[in-house]
């Protein structure tokens, strides 16, 4: 994954294909992984140790089946280190592939751009779901990647058109299952 700089992606456009690394398989391009349903979205998030990260997580695991009902799938991107994760994870922890982008190429090229302050990443929606994700237990594991690094979500097709681009305007800032389902039909 080249760190090169690029404006924001825009729907309409094709994504570029890349290769990435799983906790599990390394040299995966995003070109075959598309092949695999009609529509895939790309869920931009921070890292796996952050507490929001692991409860938006938890929040795609449990109501993953509303993004198969419609055919569809997700990659979730983090800026976490494969072999790290996958001391902590099993193959079939997740219904999904979680790409792991330690360096934040991805982020870079696709213009995901961090926060300008700790205050300007939180807003009403996040503070809620960070009392959300506290009351069910999540507690910051390590720490990786960018703490000010913003969300984004992108829906491609197989040819890699991208549907759908969105970029958070705070760390909470992604769009849910059902959502992600309604863009994936």
């Amino acid at each position: 994954m080249a760190a090169e700089t690029a404006a924001r992606l825009t729907v309409g456009e094709v994504m570029p294909n890349f290769t990435y690394d799983t906790p599990f398989a390394t040299a995966l391009t995003l070109s075959d992984t598309v092949q695999k349903t009609s529509k895939t979205a790309l869920l931009f998030l921070r890292y796996y140790g952050c507490t929001l990260c692991q409860y938006d997580i938890h929040q795609l695991t449990e109501n993953y089946h509303q993004i198969t009902d419609v055919g569809g799938q997700v990659i979730v991107v983090l800026q976490s280190d494969p072999a790290g994760l996958a001391q902590e994870l099993q193959p079939d922890t997740f219904p999904f592939s979680i790409l792991c982008d330690p360096k934040a190429a991805l982020y870079e090229r696709f213009g995901i751009q961090p926060a300008a302050s700790m205050a300007k990443m939180a807003d009403a929606g996040t503070m809620l779901k960070i009392a959300k994700a506290t009351a069910a237990g999540y507690k910051h594991g390590a720490y990786e990647g960018n703490e000010l690094q913003l969300p984004a979500c992108f829906v491609v097709d197989k040819e890699r058109k991208i549907l759908y681009a969105h970029y958070g305007k705070s760390a909470g800032d992604i769009p849910d299952a059902r959502t992600l389902a309604s863009l994936l039909k």
